[in-house]
């Protein structure tokens, strides 16, 4: 994150947080490669946090969970779960105070940011997050 645009479109090879939009991929990949230790992965999925944490093997970090696909349709009336899943994001990570998300997505989204805030706002609520110390 930077006050600037980022314009930069690289790989990055040691995050310090994955966010999955596409449940499938924790089925096919390993999401965490190359995740700092500490790290924080947060994925949309309606299974278990327990059932993912054993999936993903992380000693140390956070992992948070979150059924963004099931809020999208609610709040946005489609499974596009960009902004839901940044409401996860911003809970697990406290990158940002989620109160200062109003305004840009107001500048984003234009007609449709009242639904696309209410969504994020939702997930932000619902996400579980648990800290990995082993």
């Amino acid at each position: 994150m930077d006050d600037k645009p980022i314009r930069i479109r690289s790989q990055i090879y040691a995050p310090d947080v994955v966010l999955v939009l596409d449940p499938s991929l924790v089925n096919i990949m390993d999401v965490t490669v190359g995740l700092k230790d500490g790290g924080t992965v947060v994925v949309n999925t309606t299974g278990s946090l327990e059932e993912l944490a054993q999936k993903l093997n992380i000693k140390k970090g956070k992992i948070a969970v979150v059924d963004g696909t099931s809020i999208a349709r609610k709040h946005i009336g489609r499974p596009i779960t960009n902004t839901t899943m940044l409401g996860a994001l911003i809970k697990a990570t406290a990158v940002v105070n989620i109160e200062h998300m109003s305004v840009p997505l107001s500048h984003r989204f234009g007609t449709i940011a009242a639904r696309n805030e209410q969504a994020m706002r939702a997930a932000y609520k619902e996400v579980i997050v648990k800290e990995i110390e082993s």
